[in-house]
């Protein structure tokens, strides 16, 4: 049987043409049976594409990818994305539909590739000015949308693997790790709000932080039912969330499970967090103050805002930075050495790492810190536990060495 031809002579392979205008097509089936083709201006150029499309066979990778974007496999994602509390699925499509559809998400994932995904992260931080940790967020949702194309045999391999860790070390970008209040700036701290003044009506919950290690939305969702000021405990079995839900309610609060299974627990209360709950009590019956929300059934919450609405975490925050700049000038204005102890920034959560650091310090035992803190495994436990344990570990060594000289002095008298 004659071999085809094109116009120069030249010998085509099985399913190559020339079109009568001179470019050329490559035609073939895919596994289902689905017909496909590609097309080039030179012969050479057809046959460099003839051999991405023999790998994609060979790989599996499917042939239909050829018109997908990144949009397209993300609305697949979001159809088959389970096990994602509400909150949380809201935030990643939230990040994606804000940064990554209108622009990056249109682009053609046969035509995608790793500095494809660097250069969008790059200008996410140089053109629109966004901080790592919103792009860390953007990068968590992205990989995962484009896994879903490397599990469904339209991508070979995952863009944005690494890309993040790249974007991080060429920029020497910094974390920073979330730092304990040390024992004197705690103590500062305590001071400042135990006084009466503008700060003062903070005092409850800030304490309670303190001395529980609570993350916030367990304490912002916390209920009058679910405290026992007589048994001296703290059942906590639910979060409160707050999220943008981007539809005719654009935002809301909602009441999830605990962050873990090991979140539901039960929690000693410390004399002073019993005492700042009963602080919370009578300043609410003095001035008539009583829970108005209700959170999909849960109500009669336990701190509120002076209009009787839960508590959100950024108000916290906010009342936070108020509370260091204002603790801090008062400080400055009586001790004028600058040798003095002042409050450094920090979180609601860093409450949570520093009531850790308390009870790294005291010796708790390891499993019981686990679960006062509702981790769900022992190593979240270590990690903090090691890292709290470092400046104990250099106190510890150097009073060894004074022990050590004090004995060889000893024995020379």
């Amino acid at each position: 049987m004659a071999r085809r031809k094109d116009k120069r002579n030249r010998v085509l392979k099985e399913g190559e043409y020339q079109r009568s205008c001179g470019t050329y097509e490559f035609k073939w089936r895919d596994k289902r049976g689905n017909r496909h083709s590609i097309s080039a201006v030179t012969l050479e150029e057809l046959r460099e594409k003839e051999m991405d499309v023999l790998r994609d066979v060979l790989d599996g990778v499917r042939a239909e990818k050829n018109n997908l974007t990144i949009n397209d496999l993300y609305h697949s994602w979001v159809q088959v994305k389970r096990g994602l509390k509400e909150n949380t699925l809201a935030n990643y499509k939230y990040m994606y539909e804000m940064f990554v559809e209108p622009d990056f998400g249109k682009s053609k994932i046969a035509d995608l590739k790793r500095s494809d995904v660097r250069s969008f992260y790059n200008t996410l931080a140089d053109v629109r000015g966004l901080k790592l940790y919103t792009i860390d967020s953007i990068h968590t949702v992205l990989h995962q949308v484009l896994e879903l194309g490397v599990e469904d045999d339209y991508l070979r391999y995952n863009p944005a693997d690494s890309a993040l860790k790249e974007l991080k070390k060429a920029r020497n970008y910094e974390i920073d790790k979330r730092r304990a209040l040390t024992v004197d700036e705690q103590n500062l701290l305590e001071m400042y709000l135990s006084k009466q003044g503008p700060y003062h009506r903070w005092y409850p919950i800030f304490i309670v932080m303190l001395y529980t290690g609570m993350r916030v939305g367990e304490i912002t969702g916390l209920r009058w039912e679910d405290i026992d000021l007589e048994e001296e405990i703290i059942n906590v079995n639910h979060t409160l969330v707050y999220f943008d839900k981007r539809d005719e309610e654009r935002c809301k609060y909602a009441i999830n499970t605990t962050k873990t299974k090991a979140g539901e627990r039960v929690i000693p209360m410390l004399p002073k967090v019993k005492a700042a709950f009963i602080m919370e009590k009578e300043y609410q019956e003095e001035v008539g103050l009583k829970s108005t929300s209700v959170v999909d059934g849960y109500r009669d919450f336990i701190f509120i805002n002076r209009f009787g609405c839960v508590q959100h975490q950024g108000t916290l925050n906010k009342a936070l930075k108020r509370i260091i700049r204002d603790c801090n000038y008062e400080v400055l204005d009586k001790n004028h050495r600058g040798d003095a102890i002042i409050l450094p920034k920090f979180t609601n959560h860093s409450l949570r790492h520093t009531f850790t650091t308390r009870m790294c310090e005291a010796g708790v035992n390891i499993k019981a810190m686990q679960s006062i803190l509702g981790h769900a495994d022992a190593e979240t436990t270590l990690d903090i536990y090691a890292e709290a344990t470092k400046d104990l570990k250099k106190a510890e060594l150097i009073n060894f060495d004074e022990y050590f000289y004090k004995q060889k002095k000893a024995q020379m008298a």
